[in-house]
């Protein structure tokens, strides 16, 4: 178990090594719109909580013992699987947008509407390896508290985010965007789309 613990804080460390570059970047660049509500700050700031404080309570004390689960020792594995398939969508979201990225709602003077590497295949590659990463979170921290709130939590999150950012893409690009939207899945790929390229 103390394996998967690991695992899980590896994997947390490199979201934020893969992130930190353009991070840097999107602190200068000029925006030219942002669309923030309270209600998104505060869920991110409990994501922040349930993805970070509460395992590290977990990790490095005994206070949440009393909320243990106990899995088979190979669904503790396929959370490592699971983790490096998040962690290899994430990064290749981020190397796709590039100065693009933002952390939140904004849209830059610069902004460019990316179609290309992993955004061909789906528009929210980087929520998609959230929705993995919430799942080998339960997989590798076992616990009612430090495993699965995580889940519960970004439901949310992600509905009204991609909603908003939806909403947000389309008064920006306009009928561009409706088209891109006709070609890809939200965080799964149309894959009936590639199977009738296949086999005509």
């Amino acid at each position: 178990m103390t394996t998967f613990i690991i695992v899980y804080w590896i994997g947390l460390i490199a979201e934020i090594a893969i992130r930190a570059p353009l991070q840097k970047r999107w602190k200068t660049a000029a925006k030219a719109e942002q669309r923030v509500s309270q209600t998104e700050r505060i869920l991110l700031g409990l994501l922040w909580v349930v993805m970070f404080i509460l395992p590290l309570i977990y990790s490095v004390t005994g206070w949440l013992d009393f909320a243990d689960y106990t899995l088979p020792t190979w669904m503790g594995w396929l959370g490592v699987a699971l983790m490096a398939c998040a962690l290899f969508v994430f990064t290749r979201a981020h190397m796709d947008l590039k100065s693009n990225w933002s952390p939140s709602l904004e849209i830059f003077e610069s902004h460019t509407l990316v179609t290309s590497g992993i955004y061909k295949y789906i528009r929210h590659p980087m929520y998609a390896s959230q929705w993995i990463w919430v799942i080998a979170q339960i997989l590798l921290l076992w616990n009612w508290v430090a495993g699965p709130l995580d889940l519960l939590f970004f439901i949310p999150f992600y509905i009204l985010r991609v909603r908003a950012e939806e909403k947000m893409m389309l008064d920006t690009f306009g009928d561009p965007y409706r088209e891109y939207m006709k070609k890809t899945g939200g965080v799964i790929p149309k894959f009936k789309k590639y199977l009738c390229r296949a086999y005509p």
